[in-house]
């Protein structure tokens, strides 16, 4: 099945005479040995097998000094097979094998790759800190493990097919809410002369996790309030703030958990890195700017004291309800997107899924717009439901044309399972060919622009 077996051997050639090779022991080269023939016969099932072919020899170059992975792919026929399918699908895929090989001894029992509920979710967490002797770095060990375990079981589903990008996303959101549920009480008892057992103090998630649509790789976007009139308070909980920080994005030798962003906090990255809840509520009242109210669209409670919680979604609703000048609402959020665009500049002829006109950036701005707008009269747009969702209610109140807010909901659809796909592939940027159905979802979008925002829709009037 290979068009080219010179190359083929060539490939084998060039491990076996690789430094990693040659440092091997004697039984890790008679293994590697053994395996090649297993590994080109298992690549040919997946067309182009070239392109399986390569993956496979990566990691096992990367591994090969392990002999027990090495053991593993040559022992279980059914596990090499399970390898060759998913590296064939994913370049990402085969990148995280690289990294945490020890993800393949979840591939000897394939009935096992379901997706967890919320209660066995949380339940995996508590076992895995159970079995750590209690120190911070074997529990953050622990939290890491289970973090790529779980991943690597909704990746072997979504390449299944067996998920939607929308279910994905929500698992995604939910591990990583259970992970921070977890971190928010270890990083407290880590904190020296604390002044009571329990924190008042909340997490918030903003953008991908506080709108429930996390990828495999996404940031946190977080900010941290508390409710607590103790003299030590604002300097304890800071100290908290920090510990969870570095529970979530110090790299260990079991990788990282989450890299996080902490910059959409009152005054960004020179403002405090914990709000008390008046202080932030005024902020929010008197100073924020409009993008500030943008984000909250997609702002909830995450994890910590869910009074503050409660508070915080109180808040966010009667923040997005505001009165506001249309034209100075809409004068705002296009030259926000205009600056974006600007950021993300795309000089070939591709189509920038994320931030090209009649992308996913438009459709996200166009409902934020919407939100800001006419949440005082439509209350059905206060909650946090998505952006389809939110086209829909839209489009049923009368504040689109019929079909606008649904056709434009089926583009934004298509553009996160495409750019879903490309970032499966390994590609940072997520770019696509203009052909037919690609013209169509973007015009879609670009009357969705210009129902909203009319002729100064910052240019995305030109993907018709």
């Amino acid at each position: 099945g290979y068009a080219a077996p010179e190359a083929v051997m060539e490939q084998f050639a060039r491990l076996r005479g690789g430094t990693r090779y040659r440092r091997m022991s004697a039984s890790g080269q008679m293994r590697i040995d053994r395996l090649l023939p297993r590994l080109a016969e298992a690549a040919a099932r997946h067309p182009p097998p070239e392109a399986t072919l390569e993956r496979l020899l990566r990691l096992v170059d990367q591994i090969g000094r392990r002999e027990s992975y090495l053991a593993l792919l040559t022992e279980y026929p059914a596990v090499l097979a399970s390898v060759a399918r998913l590296v064939s699908q994913s370049a990402w895929a085969c990148e995280t094998l690289c990294r945490h090989p020890v993800l393949m001894d979840e591939l000897l029992e394939p009935r096992a790759l379901v997706a967890p509920t919320p209660a066995a979710l949380r339940a995996a967490l508590a076992n895995a800190l159970d079995a750590t002797d209690g120190s911070t770095e074997q529990q953050m060990d622990a939290l890491r493990r289970l973090r790529h375990v779980q991943t690597f079981r909704l990746l072997a589903l979504d390449l299944a097919g067996a998920l939607t990008i929308e279910a994905l996303s929500d698992h995604l959101s939910e591990l990583a809410v259970a992970i921070l549920d977890a971190v928010l009480p270890l990083a407290w008892e880590r904190v020296s002369t604390r002044h009571r057992d329990v924190p008042r103090f909340a997490v918030i998630g903003y953008g991908k996790l506080g709108g429930k649509e996390l990828g495999y790789e996404s940031d946190l976007d977080l900010i941290f309030l508390h409710d607590d009139d103790h003299a030590d308070a604002s300097a304890q909980y800071a100290r908290l703030a920090q510990r969870i920080n570095t529970w979530l994005a110090s790299h260990t030798g079991a990788g990282v958990l989450y890299e996080t962003d902490l910059r959409l906090r009152p005054d960004g990255a020179a403002g405090l890195l914990v709000s008390r809840f008046e202080a932030f509520e005024t902020y929010q009242r008197t100073q924020a700017w409009t993008w500030e109210h943008q984000a909250l669209t997609r702002a909830r409670f995450v994890a910590g004291d869910a009074a503050i919680g409660a508070r915080f979604e109180t808040l966010r609703r009667d923040l997005l309800a505001l009165p506001r000048d249309p034209i100075r609402l809409r004068d705002d959020v296009v030259a926000m997107r205009a600056k974006m665009r600007d950021g993300h500049r795309n000089d070939t002829d591709r189509f920038d899924l994320k931030h090209d006109p009649g992308g996913i950036v438009d459709v996200e701005f166009a409902v934020q717009t919407l939100v800001l707008a006419h949440a005082a009269t439509h209350p059905a747009l206060l909650d946090n439901a998505g952006n389809i969702a939110l086209l829909a209610r839209a489009e049923s109140a009368g504040l689109l044309a019929p079909g606008v807010g649904t056709a434009a909901g089926d583009a934004y659809r298509r553009w996160r399972a495409l750019q879903h796909a490309r970032r499966l592939q390994g590609d940072r940027e997520a770019r696509v060919d203009v052909d037919a159905d690609i013209a169509r979802d973007r015009a879609a979008v670009a009357a969705l622009v210009q129902a909203v925002f009319g002729d100064d829709g910052g240019g995305s009037r030109q993907a018709a």
